[in-house]
Formats: C-alpha cells, sequence, structure tokens
C-alpha cells in the first residue's frame, strides 16, 4: 500500500522545526523527501533536545524521518545550480529560510518557475514574505507572542509562559502542509504552481478563535484563566489522592448531573447554584472545590472506574510513561519504534496522523546521516553521471 502523496517530490531546504516538521508529516504520507543540508554539520537539529553521549539527537530520527539527505554547499555558484536542477524536477520547493535569501541566490520562485511551471514554492518564515518585519528573524517563539497565545497561557497572577513545546514552530507547519495540499489540488485543473505564504505570527493567530472580535465589538482584551475556562464548569484540572491529576469536563447539564450521582450528591444538580451551565459559571470556585475534595479521596485508577461508569469525560494528565502503558495508545498503535542507525538502537516516536484507511502513511525511515543519499539524488534525479559527481564532491560543491 502507498501513502496518498506517493509519486509527489519535496525539496527541503531549510532547518530547524519549522518547515522541516512539515517535511516530516508530507514524508509521513507518502511524498519522497530531499532534505538539502550544509555540509558542514547539517541541520542544527542533529544535536538538538536530548541526545546520547555521543551528542546525536533523539528528536532528529522523528521529525527526519522518510527523508534522503543530500549534503550541498549553497555558498558556492555551482551548489546552487545543482539545486535548480532538483528543483525542476521536483513538484514541491519547502523552505524556511529568511524572506529574500533564496532570490540573492537565484533560488526564488521567479528563478524557478521558469523551468517548472508546476512548481509549488511553500514559505515558512517568521513574519511571511511581505511587511516591514518580512527581513526579520523569527522564531516559533516570537510568533508566539504576536498571533496572542502567549498572553492567554498560564495564571493570572503570573506571567505567561509557553506551552512546553515548539508550539509556534508546530502550528506553522500544519498550515504549510495544508496550503501545500491546496496548491497541489489546484494544479491538478490549471497546471500551474504558485507560492504558498506561511508566517508563524500568522498561524498562531488564526488559532485565537474571537480574540479580535471579543476586543472589537465587545471591549474584552482575554487574559489568562489558568486551567479553566471562565464560565464554564466544572471543566478543570482535580488532584487524586496518590498525587496524579485528572481532567474532568461535565459542564453539560446532563453531564453534571452524571458527576453528582458518582459523588452522590444528586442535591447539587437541584440546587439553584449548580442546576443550570449558567449558574455553574457563576459558582465556579465553590463548585470546583467540592469536586476537588471527592476526587481527592480516591486514588487514581479508583476515580477513573467511577467516571468510565457514568460515562463523564475524563482524561488523566500524561507524562511519556503514562503514554507508553495506555491501552487506548496501544490500540492505536500510536507509538512506533524503529532502529536508528546513527544512534544504533530502537527510538519511539508518533505514528503517522491522520489515518487512512486505503493508502495509510508509514514510517519508512529514520533521520538520514548527514548527505547519506547525495550520490544516489545527484544519479536518480539530479541525472549527473558518476565522474561529473566525483567532480563535484571533489570542488567541494557536494559532500
Amino acid at each position: 500500500m502507498a501513502g496518498p502523496l506517493t509519486g509527489i517530490r519535496v525539496l527541503e531546504l531549510g532547518s530547524f522545526i519549522a518547515g522541516p516538521f512539515a517535511g516530516q508529516l508530507l514524508g509521513d504520507y507518502g511524498a519522497e523527501v530531499i532534505k538539502v543540508e550544509p555540509p558542514s554539520g547539517g541541520d542544527p537539529m542533529r544535536k538538538w533536545g536530548h541526545r546520547d553521549s555521543a551528542g546525536h539527537s533523539y528528536w532528529w530520527p522523528a521529525i527526519a524521518r522518510n527523508k534522503k539527505s543530500i549534503a550541498i554547499d549553497l555558498r558556492i555558484a555551482e551548489g546552487r545550480m545543482v539545486v535548480r536542477r532538483l528543483a525542476s524536477r521536483s513538484d514541491v520547493v519547502l523552505e524556511n529560510f529568511t524572506p529574500g535569501r533564496l532570490a540573492e541566490w537565484q533560488l526564488g520562485y521567479d528563478d524557478l518557475v521558469d523551468d517548472n511551471p508546476g512548481l509549488i514554492m511553500t514559505h515558512v518564515s517568521g513574519f511571511g514574505q511581505t511587511g516591514p518585519r518580512a527581513a526579520d528573524p523569527g522564531f516559533g517563539s516570537i510568533g508566539e507572542a504576536m498571533g496572542g497565545i502567549r498572553h492567554t497561557t498560564g495564571w493570572p497572577d503570573r506571567p505567561s509562559t509557553r506551552a512546553g513545546i515548539s508550539l509556534g514552530d508546530a502550528i506553522a507547519s500544519l498550515f504549510a502542509v495544508s496550503g501545500t495540499l491546496a496548491a497541489l489540488n489546484e494544479r491538478q485543473r490549471s497546471g500551474k504552481g504558485q507560492e504558498v505564504d506561511v508566517a508563524i505570527y500568522e498561524a498562531v493567530f488564526a488559532l485565537m478563535e474571537s480574540t479580535i472580535a471579543d476586543y472589537d465589538l465587545g471591549g474584552h482584551i482575554r487574559g489568562r484563566t489558568g486551567s479553566v475556562l471562565p464560565g464554564v464548569s466544572p471543566s478543570n484540572v482535580y488532584p487524586t489522592l496518590d498525587g496524579s491529576d485528572v481532567l474532568i469536563a461535565g459542564n453539560a447539564d446532563a453531564i453534571f448531573r452524571r458527576i453528582c450521582a458518582a459523588m452522590n450528591r444528586t442535591d447539587l444538580s437541584e440546587d439553584p447554584r449548580y442546576a443550570t451551565h449558567e449558574s455553574r459559571g457563576v459558582n465556579q470556585l465553590e463548585l470546583d472545590d467540592i469536586i476537588s475534595a471527592w476526587t481527592a479521596s480516591q486514588r487514581v485508577e479508583e476515580l477513573e472506574a467511577v467516571l468510565e461508569e457514568h460515562a463523564i469525560p475524563y482524561g488523566r494528565i500524561f507524562t511519556a510513561p503514562d503514554m507508553i502503558a495506555d491501552p487506548q495508545f496501544a490500540a492505536r498503535e500510536l507509538i512506533q519504534r524503529y532502529e536508528d542507525e546513527i544512534l544504533g538502537r530502537e527510538v519511539p516516536m508518533a505514528a503517522p496522523i491522520p489515518r487512512f484507511s486505503r493508502t495509510p502513511g508509514e514510517i519508512r525511515s529514520t533521520g538520514p546521516g548527514l548527505g547519506q543519499h547525495t550520490d544516489q539524488i545527484l544519479d536518480s534525479v539530479g541525472g549527473y553521471n558518476q565522474e561529473q559527481i566525483e567532480r563535484l564532491r571533489s570542488e567541494g560543491v557536494v559532500a
């Protein structure tokens, strides 16, 4: 079975997370992803995050999975000519350089489209390809700040905080994937390619619900509310006797009545302070105290059993060990393990998401060694013969 993007070739230019994560997803769906890396060190992600004793990243096998690595020195004119040849034979160029850099190297969309009218070039950058800050360096954290999500994350009496993952980068990559797929679909009708422009701060902003309307129409500025959504109760994280935290979402009237039955407090569902969604929102703090006292008297397994018995939506706050042991994760085969040549051991990683019933995505390989596929790509995609490849290598153009 082949993935739904089998037959699509993606040329990935760039590094770090925003952009390369999009390349990972496109590769999961079956696209051939050729990652261009500088010969001196490659993508810095090879050394990012937690590492083994030799300095190899545990992150690299996943974010670079299903990719082929070719090492090309873009500072050399002939190296850029190699990239132009590869781009002429690709469907998509995915890049996250500072806007204007590729044009300086004669590798911009206008430089490439004459040789490949159907080419789609997907840009991922901090601030987009236009505007007064287009040329400014931008990272996911800056996008999270300007896009609005940092201001709404954390507790109201403390400074804003991050989510604990590279959220802005990941959101931008998801929009890059959806934009690329939309452009590929349109190309089927027109036969023409186009540019897809993803700015990290815009990708974050797109998730901010009615934030602007709340202010512009109602004068309300959303802020930090900790673990609750004001006016929606009960919906919070509640403690257990053995130190676990369980999120219970029961703000609908029918679910709240089931919570009351589970607590043997059916009187609460008839209490005017809690009987309706609106009244529960007004008395949110008091209701959370009542529920917390109940959950804190039980061990987490006992509490989960009661919640399941009464069909109450819940979820334990998971850490990595919880995910590995969870039967739902196991049933869905969400964590897959693959032998990685660089680390010399099996590496667990998330399975391809979403799932396709007929053309499933798959993990065909973990992150490659630097330049591992240089000769193969120059031959099969670039059309270089062995003598030409040896010359490019001897002149330091490729490695």
